[in-house]
């Protein structure tokens, strides 16, 4: 590998790690919050949000890895141009299409783990992740009761509460509807306040009431009615029935994994159905590793602009770029899904957009490099000629 190849590389890393750890925290910031809240107020360990955290990491990594390699090459670039370093190379004799290969070999091998984050990675994580939700409300169902909305994750009950105490036992302003008889009878339960007592091994959890009452309506036509004043009160909630729906659910498209994906697909047009979604999903898994190779060819003539600025400049067109290319895919999608525009159009779409503009700045910008030297450098150079033909005087 020759000097200028490593050097390059060596500007590319620095700005690419802290492009990784910028947008992959921004992007984190409100999945961490929750996590977070999980630990706080529900009384899971550190060490089980530590686990769900790495099973949400590489659905985001898929996204922030192109888009730290587009910030990086702009960085990097920058910086160049303004130290005048691209001269000097130009002045050297190397072209634009030269200092593409180290750039082209970092874009490929972003573009190969973006590939098996894509491919493998994501569907694994979004796997686990149902998974360890399924555990942390089997073992902690409390954590699944949220306050100040209605819950109803269990078979015949509406539950709402006000309030809730860390780590999430302890229930304030409880009502609770309870339909679970079979009958048309309703049964309305409130309660100043509750605690829930999870048993998993037998798979219902306890909800016991306290200083409350229960409104029972004994009619059919609401004539009849029977209010009756307690000081504990105990409701068992199946948590064996609740949680089956989450466990039996099927798998999303995000956490199939590619040969399941094109499987599913098949199974589907064969009976007629165009399975949309698997198909924008397929292309989708393919498009982002491109859009790396994509983004490389676009950030290296963008980036030689000279500019005071560097980072700042380098940091908002990285935005902009980014920002136009997701929300085309996600404008992409949305047709696919629907059947408006075909999933491989509506996929690529980007990709060829934001290539074809690549291809036209790389010319320009190679055309303009190789046009000739600047004329300051002409002039020194024959200075130098000068210099070493002037004959030596004794």
């Amino acid at each position: 590998m020759k000097i200028v190849d490593r050097y390059v590389l060596r500007e590319l890393a620095v700005p690419f790690l802290l492009g990784m750890g910028v947008f992959t925290s921004i992007l984190l910031i409100v999945r961490i919050l929750k996590l977070v809240e999980l630990v706080v107020n529900r009384g899971v360990p550190f060490g089980e949000m530590l686990r769900l955290f790495s099973y949400i990491l590489p659905a985001f990594l898929e996204v922030t890895l192109p888009m730290a390699l587009l910030l990086s090459i702009l960085v990097a670039f920058g910086r160049m141009s303004a130290d005048s370093e691209i001269i000097a190379l130009r002045a050297s004799g190397f072209s634009l299409y030269r200092l593409l290969y180290p750039v082209g070999g970092f874009a490929l091998a972003c573009a190969v783990l973006t590939l098996a984050l894509s491919v493998y990675a994501r569907p694994w994580g979004n796997s686990l992740l149902r998974s360890g939700l399924y555990t942390i409300v089997k073992e902690r169902a409390s954590a699944g009761i949220k306050e100040k909305i209605f819950n109803d994750d269990f078979a015949g009950l509406m539950i709402y509460v006000d309030s809730i105490e860390p780590p999430g036992n302890r229930l304030y302003g409880i009502l609770v509807s309870d339909t679970r008889d079979g009958t048309s009878q309703t049964n309305v339960v409130y309660a100043q306040s509750g605690t829930v007592y999870s048993q998993p091994e037998e798979d219902f959890l306890t909800l016991r009431l306290e200083n409350g009452g229960m409104y029972s309506v004994t009619d059919r036509d609401g004539s009849g009615f029977q209010d009756t004043s307690f000081q504990t009160y105990d409701i068992n909630l199946d948590l064996g029935e609740a949680l089956a729906k989450l466990q039996a659910r099927e798998k999303d498209v995000s956490e199939l994994q590619l040969d399941e994906l094109r499987q599913t697909i098949e199974s589907k047009q064969a009976l007629g159905d165009p399975a949309y979604i698997e198909r924008v999903e397929l292309h989708r898994k393919l498009s982002i590793p491109f859009a790396c190779l994509v983004f490389a060819a676009l950030g290296v003539p963008l980036g030689i602009q000279p500019t005071r600025s560097v980072h700042s400049r380098g940091f908002s067109v990285s935005l902009v770029l980014i920002f136009l290319y997701y929300l085309l895919l996600t404008l992409g999608q949305a047709l696919g899904e629907r059947g408006t525009v075909h999933p491989l159009v509506a996929v690529w779409i980007p990709n060829a957009i934001l290539s074809a503009v690549a291809v036209y700045l790389l010319t320009r910008s190679a055309r303009d490099m190789t046009a000739g030297r600047p004329a300051w450098v002409e002039a020194t150079l024959q200075r130098l000629r000068n210099l070493r033909l002037r004959p030596q005087t004794s």
